[in-house]
Parts: C-alpha cells; structure tokens; sequence
C-alpha cells in the first residue's frame, strides 16, 4: 500500500466532485476456479484499490455524502478461517491502513442500504463486472441484472475517472517498476527466440518472470508466430528459422500497476530484407506518433498521423497507392491496421475498461470514429500531463480479410491487391512501448527501451 494519507486524499478529491448521496464501493470476492475453495489469483477491484488499497476479497465501502461517512463493510476472520490462514488483523485494523475509522460487518450493508433508500438518498454504484457483484447488487437495490449498467452512475463513474487518468508521482514510479520487469520478460522472450524451441515454452517463462516480481502478467501473455491474428493466446506452434515471432505482454507490480509491451523478432535472430521492410515502417509509425504525444494535442490526430507513416511506407513498397491522406480519411489503411493505436494503462492494462471506454478514451468534443479499424481506437481525447498511454502500431496481413476486400474490390484506388498476394503468408508485426505525458511532451517508461530497431535487435540476439 501507498501511505494511508494517500488514500484520505484521493477521497477528499472524490468527495468534491460528487453531489449528495450514498456512493457504494464494492471489493472483488475469490473466484473459484473449478470448484468453491481451488480458486483463481485474487484480483482487487482496481477502483478499491485506488480508494482504499485494501487488497482482501469480501470487501465493500461507502461514501455517505449526506452524513459525511466513510465506512469499510468487511467480516473478521473466525477460528475456522484461522485454521487455514493463520492469525489475521481485525477489520478495524486494517481500515486504519486507509484512514477509516468506521467498519461495520459485511451482513450490515444490506441494512445500511434500506435505511437509504427509506429515506429517498441516492445510491450511486459503478458497473459490475463480476457475477457475484452483478448478484448482491441486484439484491440490495432491487435493479434486474440485466438493467445494472444503464443505470449505473454516470456521475460517479466520471468522477473517478477523472482523477485516475491523471497518474500521481507514485502511481508513476509504480509503472516504471512494472515496465522494468516487462523488459526482462520480453530480452527473456528474444533470447529464447529460436528454431526448434516451442511457443509455449517462452510464454511459460516469460509469466513466471512477472509472478516472481510481484504478480500474475497483466493480461494473458500473447505470444505467437502467427501474428496476423491480432489476440492470439495459442503457444502451441514450433518456431521455425524465418518465422517471426510477436510477444505483447505486461507485467504487475505487488501494487497491481500493469506494464503492457510488444516486441515482433526474426527467429533465430536475423530479419529477411522483406521482413525489415514491413518492421521499419511499424518502427517508424512508434518512434513518429510518440513525438506527437504531448498535452493539448488529441491522440485521435496522434493515431491519424500513426496511419499515414504506416500508408506511405507501404506506398513506397508498392502495396499501396493514391491520395495517402484520403486513403486514410476513408479507413483504406485499416486492411493492415485494423485497430486503434493505444489505450490508457495503470491500475488496469485497459485502464478503466470495466467504467466505459467511452467515458475514459472520449468526452464531448472527441467522439468515436465508425470507420472500420479507426472505430477500435480505444483513446482518442486531448491528451493531458500525467496521462500514461500504450502506443502499439502494427501491420498485419490478414488472408481472410485480404480476401474478402480483394473480392468486393474494395478502396481498389488505394490497394494493390497483386502486390498484397506476395505478402499473404507474411504474418503480422506490432511495437508497443508505455508512453507518459509529461509537462510539454512525453517519454517512454521504464529504466531502459527495450531493444527495438532492426540493428538493436539483431546484436541482442546474436
């Protein structure tokens, strides 16, 4: 945990922001994994955890503006749980680590809430994601399971987020710790990078490697030579000389700040000329967005410019052709760029995800694209200082979507579908580095870049 006074902070400015009502915090319970007590790793709610920092499952809280209450609702360990855990601190002693000095058994929200509601107060709560939540939220406000997200608070949600897109000094140092490990996942991952040697074994490895340093990866390590497919969780294949492979993964600290890079390397440790062609323009599409990234400039303009370095690389390659900037405009790019180009990253590698991209990537004056790969952009609005972003440019050569654009012939005036067909068993490569905006720019996290250019990668590997 940070210092309690953190957590009073990051509440007192919550409360400034929030009318008056009863806003409800519910913590994360145990999640069993095929059966009630052989359970997954325990995760925290992320937005719990930025409030209070209590890492425990069976957790719940309250913000009572009316009545200028905080509460921790949470039950203390009996003989039995004694038993199995050991001697536990008491409810009480542990709310102290936050600055809260009222706690009441888990069994007494129930009762809390229905002298709320009683009295008329507003009860605000933030979109459920896990059943169990969707559950108890169903039976302490009476709103159909099915109803929980619409009527979840608009004004709460915008609140928090609010405050946790702007990342304090220690939230940063967090990340930096994350990005540290994540560099040794992916120098593990190039060193491993051989002919013979079986994805899963790196994938393996490399998770072990963020266990070890604090926790579980930040998401499921995607790790693959087929990387035209743009999530692919297979490890099954064996790496063959000329292969490439693209490692996307992330680390946790003990703290749950994530880390989230992606490297794309030549198995066996040499690019083909073909392979260096395609990988300079994704370097170049990095290297060139992140000088972008600045605050006051949106990173929908960011992600735009992203796309044309990438279409004229490929124009000087021959598979595209035209007007590069109307190529753009019109979503041509999108046959080898088909998603956004990064989203916001802390307590979650999506940070806020589970609130509503569209409330933390967008507001009222940048709204989403419906263009077809543009529309996947996660993260769009004007940047600010203390925003941390993912930036992942890539190019990938999809067969069953060359396919069909060549059948339909479509955006013909821009692609050279005859040039594309050489490229067709190709694969896919992605770069990804964590970016913070800083006062007038922008800088990569992490004690060191991991090796990206072709040279820097080719002398690591050797």
């Amino acid at each position: 945990m940070f210092k309690p006074e953190i957590y009073k902070s990051r509440r007192d400015s919550l409360k400034k922001l929030l009318g008056k009502g009863v806003y409800l915090f519910l913590g994360n319970n145990e999640s069993p994994m095929n059966y009630r007590d052989n359970t997954f790793h325990f995760r925290q709610d992320s937005t719990f955890l930025y409030f209070f920092g209590l890492d425990l499952p069976g957790m719940a809280a309250i913000i009572d503006t009316e009545k200028d209450k905080e509460i921790i609702f949470a039950n203390d360990v009996d003989i039995d749980d004694i038993i199995w855990m050991g001697p536990q601190p008491t409810v009480k002693e542990i709310a102290q680590k936050c600055l809260i000095s009222e706690t009441r058994a888990f069994t007494k929200l129930s009762d809390y809430i229905k002298d709320v509601n009683k009295k008329k107060i507003n009860i605000h709560f933030l979109p459920p994601y896990r059943h169990d939540n969707m559950i108890l939220l169903n039976e302490l406000l009476g709103i159909s399971i099915s109803e929980l997200k619409a009527k979840a608070s608009v004004e709460f949600i915008k609140a928090v987020i609010q405050l946790r897109n702007v990342k304090e000094d220690v939230e940063i140092k967090e990340i930096e710790k994350a990005c540290d490990i994540g560099y040794l996942m992916h120098t593990t991952a190039m060193k491993m990078a051989k002919p013979g040697v079986v994805e899963r074994e790196i994938a393996g490895i490399i998770e072990g490697i963020s266990i070890s340093y604090g926790a579980v990866p930040s998401f499921p390590v995607i790790l693959t030579k087929n990387g035209q497919t743009l999530h692919n969780h297979c490890h099954d294949n064996v790496l063959k000389k000329g292969d490439l492979m693209l490692t996307d993964a992330g680390a946790q600290t003990t703290m749950f700040y994530a880390s989230d890079n992606t490297r794309t390397v030549p198995v066996g440790g040499k690019f083909s000329q073909k392979q260096k062609e395609i990988y300079q323009i994704v370097l170049n599409a990095i290297n060139g967005s992140i000088k972008l990234m600045k605050p006051g400039t949106k990173y929908f303009d960011v992600h735009l410019a992203a796309c044309e370095i990438i279409a004229n690389g490929m124009k000087d390659l021959g598979i595209m052709k035209g007007d590069i900037k109307e190529a753009v405009n019109k979503g041509a790019h999108a046959l080898f760029m088909p998603h956004g180009l990064g989203h916001m990253m802390g307590l979650d590698v999506h940070d806020m995800e589970d609130l509503g991209q569209i409330f933390v990537g967008y507001d009222d004056e940048t709204r989403p694209s419906n263009i077809f790969g543009t529309a996947f952009l996660r993260m769009g609005r004007e940047l600010k200082k203390g925003y941390v972003l993912t930036n992942e440019p890539g190019i990938y050569f999809i067969p069953e979507l060359i396919d069909l654009w060549k059948k339909d012939k479509k955006f013909a005036e821009y692609i050279n579908y005859d040039k594309v067909e050489q490229y067709r068993s190709f694969g896919g490569i992605r770069l990804e580095d964590d970016i913070l905006i800083t006062e007038k720019g922008s800088r990569i996290l992490g004690g060191k870049r991991i090796p990206i250019s072709v040279e820097e990668i080719e002398e690591f590997m050797k």
